[in-house]
């Protein structure tokens, strides 16, 4: 399914920048990170849009992730990173002024109907969403581009959310396979999914890196994932539930330059010399050169040819046809043997 979204974007991965909840509630560091993302070379900058009391009850516990962080629950460490819903348009302009394409998860009706409001060019529908049909009924009817997020889910449930997504209206879907853990352990990290889902449902299939490192993210993109997603944090030192499995700015460029460097590696998959390659090849390759000085007169048999570098003779498998040929001029040792060297084929039958 070709994806108009992606158009938008070079022909390598698109790296987004997951700053999310990693502002802490404050408008001010959340502009840093905007920054942060322009500078280490992210395409898009994405954040969570949500209020505390639309998308969790007061008797949730957090999960062991987020435990991080000395709250009662999910609903009070929510609350403590809300930002106001007003926030997000200036993010969103601030973000296009620094080049960067502005994106959010929502968390509830409200905070989508936020995001579609200010113009956003996509949503993006985290991992938790992947089995709440009725919410991803809701986006699909805004008939805008969706990327979901499929952590935790089977093959069976990413099914029953694409089709219920392609039932209301969504234009285009891009799947991003995940592991819903922070950091995601390694044994856990099943890349190969990333084929699997492109198979199954004919879709473009990114990646939401929770790993610690950048190995996942340059595996995933040689498997051919088209997003790289990958939580940005300013200090991993701070205090919030995704702080300690994000990467630090100096450690996110670095992973925007292997990204960037993997996928050139990968090349157009067509099996032929490059163009550093064709300058070399006749240098390494062999090719028919004179054994020893020869005479014009002489007569081409196995004895008075041999095959060397480099390749500006008569190509090696064309030996046979050499055979018996009377040679035209002299031609000294080493030198390669060309056509031009050599006459027709003498009958030297008795």
């Amino acid at each position: 399914m070709p994806s108009n979204f992606l158009k938008r974007f070079t022909t390598r991965p698109i790296i987004i920048a997951e700053a999310g909840v990693n502002h802490n509630g404050s408008i001010e560091l959340a502009r840093r990170l905007v920054d942060a993302a322009a500078e280490a070379g992210a395409d898009i900058v994405k954040f969570q849009t949500f209020k505390a009391f639309e998308c969790t009850g007061q008797y949730a516990a957090t999960a062991p992730y987020q435990q991080k962080v000395a709250v009662a629950d999910q609903y009070q460490l929510l609350k403590s990173l809300e930002l106001d819903f007003a926030d997000f348009g200036d993010l969103k302009d601030y973000a296009e002024s620094r080049g960067l394409m502005f994106l959010s998860t929502p968390d509830g009706q409200l905070s989508l109907d936020l995001l579609c409001g200010i113009g956003s060019a996509a949503i993006k529908i985290g991992s938790g969403e992947l089995t709440n049909l009725p919410f991803l009924a809701a986006i699909g009817c805004k008939k805008i581009p969706v990327i979901l997020s499929t952590g935790m889910g089977t093959l069976g449930e990413v099914q029953k959310a694409v089709t219920s997504l392609r039932d209301t209206g969504a234009p285009e879907i891009i799947l991003l396979h995940c592991t819903t853990e922070y950091p995601a352990p390694a044994d856990e990290t099943n890349l190969r999914a990333i084929a699997t889902m492109r198979q199954a449902f004919d879709l473009p299939v990114g990646f939401s890196d929770h790993t610690e490192g950048c190995e996942a993210a340059v595996a995933a993109t040689a498997l051919g994932a088209v997003i790289i997603e990958k939580h940005l944090t300013l200090d991993r030192g701070m205090p919030g539930p995704d702080h300690a499995a994000s990467m630090q700015p100096e450690e996110f460029a670095a992973m925007v330059r292997s990204v960037k460097r993997t996928y050139a590696m990968l090349g157009d998959g067509i099996k032929q010399p490059t163009r550093s390659e064709e300058q070399n090849l006749p240098l390494v390759r062999r090719g028919l050169v004179a054994a020893r000085d020869l005479r014009a007169g002489d007569i081409i048999d196995g004895r008075n040819v041999a095959i060397k570098r480099p390749a500006a003779g008569i190509h090696p498998e064309l030996l046979p046809q050499t055979m018996n040929r009377r040679l035209l001029k002299d031609i000294a040792a080493d030198e390669p043997l060309t056509w031009q060297h050599l006459g027709e084929v003498v009958d030297l039958a008795p």
